[in-house]
């Protein structure tokens, strides 16, 4: 099958691109830095695209052949969810390149979405749950989603909307929780600051969020909002101490340094009950 990848470089698009080649797949990987694409293990086996998607979408159907599915991962500015860049730029431009993207008469679109949608509701969240959100990056991606639902009454194609919660693993940004405490570790820090950590949230390595969406995608039947998320709720305290058991880690914990995330809930996960009939 011939799949394009937006945002290949990234976090999530580096490992969604390396699960779809060891399935088999013809992939045209497109993001905005060739010199990063060039680092990435498997560079030698895409078609490599580079193209900023929201200065010149235009350009692709020029530059590539239509694929059977495209995935889109791109969303430049994260993680900062406050900026309002998330709705005063971003927005637009997915639009209009969703817009040229279906008009172009592309059959199947995958599109990251996020848990950030439901906004402060708490507890388990269901696929076709009421979506809040209180961020502008929230409230831009719902605004995506529901665009596409209505783009899809005037010119039908396949919608998978994979809405992320929280993943962790190999490339995951340097800012982020495990990453942090993997550098107090290597500095041999006598001690890591962090939350309160009782938040409950819904963690997935990437390595099984990228074998998601690789299975979803073969199954153009399952489609609309698919919670990518692991169903159950964990601790980010239990997080930080699994990882440190994992990796033979050992420091001291000052819990409650910083406080709770004022955009999310104490305690929400997914209920992934379209992936279950997937079988995870």
């Amino acid at each position: 099958m011939k799949i394009a990848v937006s945002g290949a470089t990234g976090f999530v698009g580096g490992h969604v691109v390396a699960r779809l080649l060891a399935e088999g797949h013809e992939i045209t990987a497109i993001a905005r830095d060739a010199s990063k694409a060039a680092k990435m293990s498997w560079s030698d086996k895409v078609k490599f695209v580079s193209c900023d998607l929201y200065i010149d979408p235009e350009s692709l159907a020029a530059r590539m052949d239509r694929p059977d599915v495209f995935v889109h991962l791109a969303w430049p500015g994260l993680p900062d969810y406050r900026g309002l860049f998330n709705l005063t730029h971003n927005l637009g431009a997915e639009i209009a390149l969703f817009q040229r993207l279906v008009e172009w008469g592309l059959p199947h679109l995958v599109v990251a979405g996020t848990c950030l949608e439901y906004g402060l509701q708490f507890g388990p969240l269901a696929e076709d749950a009421e979506t809040r959100p209180t961020t502008p990056y929230g409230l831009a991606k719902d605004t995506v989603r529901k665009t596409l639902q209505l783009m899809q009454k005037t010119q039908p194609f396949t919608l998978q909307w994979m809405r992320l919660f929280y993943m962790y693993g190999p490339g995951q940004s340097e800012r982020s929780l495990l990453s942090q405490l993997d550098k107090a570790l290597a500095e041999k820090r006598p001690s890591f600051d962090m939350s309160p950590g009782d938040q409950l949230r819904d963690y997935l390595p990437i390595e099984e969020v990228a074998e998601r969406f690789a299975r979803v995608i073969m199954r153009p039947d399952v489609s609309g909002v698919i919670n990518c998320c692991s169903g159950r709720p964990t601790s980010v305290f239990d997080l930080v101490d699994r990882h440190l058991r994992a990796n033979s880690g050992s420091i001291r914990l000052n819990r409650g340094v910083y406080g709770y995330p004022d955009y999310e809930a104490l305690a929400f996960w997914g209920m992934p009950d379209k992936l279950r009939t997937l079988g995870f």
